[in-house]
C-alpha cells in the first residue's frame, strides 16, 4: 500500500512512506520484484487492453452495418461511406475510421444477448461479477512489477476534466470486483478522496485532479525515499520499488506531460460545442461531457498502457440511448453528438499508437451493452435491441482489416455464426495471456480459468 500523508503533520518517517500489498496475493512490491527477477517465463503477454464502453447501446446500423439496400425505415439514417476495404461501407458519420478500416476488425454477427441497460460486456458474465480488469489484476498483481503502474484502471470524464460529472453507476458498477475482493478494484483517477485500497493518498486537498498537489507530494516522498535509502542502506529491490512508483506513475496520469499538439489532435471538445446541442433533451449534460472528454480519455488510456497498465476501462456518461424521447435525441441528431467524437477520437488513437510502435501491443475494444431496433420508431429514434450489436476491435497483434460475420437483411440478427460476450471475453483473455501456458499454471481460481480455457475466442481474429 502506498500512502502519502499531509506533510504539515508530524508523522514518523516509517509512517510517512509505506509500500506493501502491491504484488501478487499479499506479496509486497519489493518482494515481487525480487521473485520476478529470478523467475523464468510467464503466461502473461506483454499486451494491454483498452475497453471503450459505449454506454446506452449504440446502433449497429448507423455505426458499421448501414444496410443501404434495405427499406427506408431500416437503413442508416446517416447514409454510408466507403472504406479502405473494397466493398465495405460504414455509417456516414465515420469518415475518418472508414479511411483506417484496414487497421480495424468489425464484427457484424455480434450479439450481447439481451436488450437491458447494464454493463455486461465489461463486467464478467461469470459468477465472479467482476470487471474484466479486476480479473486481469487478480492474475498479474495489482501493480506492474517494473513500473509500479496499477494494472487495472477505469477512466471516467472527471479523469481529464474536473467540470464533468462523475462516472455513472446507475446501470451497474464499472469498478465491481465481485468475489475477487476490493484489492483488485480499478484505480479511478479524478474520483476524489482516497484512491483504492492498493494506493491511497492523504494530501491537504482531496481532489485527484489537483495535479500540482499530487506531484508535489510525490516529489516530497521521493526525497524521503532517497534519504532513507542512503541512510539506512535500503536493499536493491526496495529501492527499485520506490523509483518505479514515484517515477512514471505520476507522469502517466498527467496530460500536461504530453505534447500539446498531440493533445489537440485527440481533443473532441471543438467538434460538438454546448451551444450546438439541443437543450430539450434531459441527456444534454451527458452529450456535452462526452464531447469534452472522449478524446482525452483515450489519450490518457494510451499513456497508462504505455506505462504498464494492462487493462483500462474507458466510458463517458449514459449517452447512446437514441429513442427520440424526453431524455434522448433521435438517431440522426444523436449520431452528430456521439458518432462524430467517436470517429475522431478512435482515429486519433489509431494514428498515435501506430506512430509510437504500440499497434501490436494495445488491443482496443469498442462496444456497448446492446444494439438498436432494425426499424426506426415513430419519433425517428431506435429502441433497445439485444439480438445484434456493433463491435469494433483494433490492434493487439490480432488480424485486422476485415469484416467478421454477417447480419440478416435488416441487421436484426446474426446471419452467420453468432459471436457473444463469452467469445469477446475469451478473445480479450487470449490477447493478454498465453493460453497454453495458462492451462498449466497452478493456483488459478476455476471461475477465472474458465474465461481462458472453457470458451472459444472470435476465431477470425487469430487465423
Amino acid at each position: 500500500m502506498l500512502r502519502l500523508f499531509d506533510s504539515a503533520k508530524n508523522y514518523q518517517r516509517r509512517e510517512f512512506l509505506r509500500i506493501g500489498g502491491l504484488g501478487l496475493a499479499g506479496m509486497t512490491l519489493p518482494a515481487y520484484l525480487e521473485a520476478k527477477a529470478s523467475s523464468g517465463g510467464s503466461f502473461v503477454r506483454d499486451k494491454s487492453v483498452i475497453f471503450l464502453f459505449l454506454h446506452g447501446g449504440p446502433s449497429q446500423i448507423e455505426t458499421f452495418d448501414p444496410k443501404m439496400t434495405a427499406p427506408a425505415e431500416i437503413r442508416s439514417v446517416t447514409g454510408e461511406v466507403s472504406t479502405a476495404l473494397p466493398g465495405v461501407t460504414f455509417g456516414g458519420t465515420f469518415t475518418k475510421l472508414a479511411q483506417r478500416a484496414n487497421q480495424l476488425s468489425v464484427v457484424r454477427s455480434f450479439t450481447t444477448g439481451d436488450a437491458k441497460h447494464d454493463i455486461k460486456p465489461i463486467v464478467s458474465a461469470t459468477s465472479l461479477n467482476a470487471n474484466l480488469g479486476a480479473i486481469y489484476s487478480r492474475l498479474v498483481g495489482a501493480n506492474h512489477p517494473t513500473t509500479g503502474m496499477p494494472t487495472n484502471c477505469a477512466l471516467f470524464p472527471q479523469a481529464v476534466d474536473s467540470s464533468t460529472q462523475p462516472g455513472q453507476m446507475k446501470f451497474g458498477k464499472f469498478t465491481s470486483t465481485g468475489e475477487l475482493g476490493a484489492a483488485y478494484a480499478p484505480f479511478v483517477p479524478g474520483a476524489g478522496g482516497n484512491l483504492q485500497q492498493d494506493m491511497q493518498l492523504k494530501l491537504p486537498m482531496n481532489r485527484l485532479d489537483d495535479r500540482r498537489t499530487l506531484l508535489a507530494g510525490l516529489d516530497r516522498l521521493k526525497w524521503m525515499a532517497e534519504t532513507s535509502a542512503s541512510a539506512e542502506g535500503t536493499d536493491h529491490f526496495r529501492q527499485q520499488a520506490f523509483s518505479t512508483i514515484l517515477g512514471g506513475v505520476a507522469n502517466a496520469f498527467d496530460l500536461s506531460k504530453e505534447d500539446p499538439r498531440l493533445v489537440a489532435q485527440y481533443d473532441t471538445a471543438p467538434l460538438v460545442r454546448p451551444n450546438q446541442i439541443s437543450r430539450r433533451w434531459k441527456n444534454y449534460n451527458n452529450y456535452v461531457d462526452n464531447a469534452k472528454s472522449l478524446g482525452k480519455l483515450l489519450l490518457l488510456a494510451r499513456r497508462l498502457c504505455e506505462a504498464g497498465c494492462g487493462f483500462v476501462t474507458v466510458t463517458t456518461n449514459f449517452v447512446w440511448d437514441m429513442h427520440a424521447d424526453v431524455n434522448n435525441a433521435g438517431v440522426e441528431e444523436g449520431m452528430g453528438y456521439m458518432g462524430v467524437p467517436l470517429d475522431h477520437a478512435v482515429s486519433a488513437f489509431l494514428d498515435d499508437v501506430q506512430s509510437r510502435g504500440l499497434g501490436q501491443k494495445i488491443l482496443l475494444v469498442v462496444c456497448g451493452e446492446m444494439g438498436r431496433t432494425p426499424k426506426i420508431n415513430k419519433n425517428s429514434g431506435r429502441d433497445h435491441w439485444g439480438n445484434s450489436a456493433p463491435l469494433l476491435l483494433a490492434g493487439g497483434g490480432l488480424k485486422m482489416g476485415q469484416v467478421i460475420g454477417q447480419s440478416t437483411r435488416d441487421a436484426g440478427e446474426p446471419q452467420t455464426e453468432p459471436y457473444g460476450l463469452s467469445h469477446l471475453n475469451t478473445t480479450i483473455m487470449h490477447t493478454l495471456f498465453d493460453a497454453g501456458q495458462f492451462r498449466v499454471e497452478r493456483g488459478i481460481p476455476n471461475d477465472v480459468a474458465q474465461l481462458v480455457n472453457n470458451n472459444a475466442p472470435i476465431a477470425e481474429l487469430f487465423s
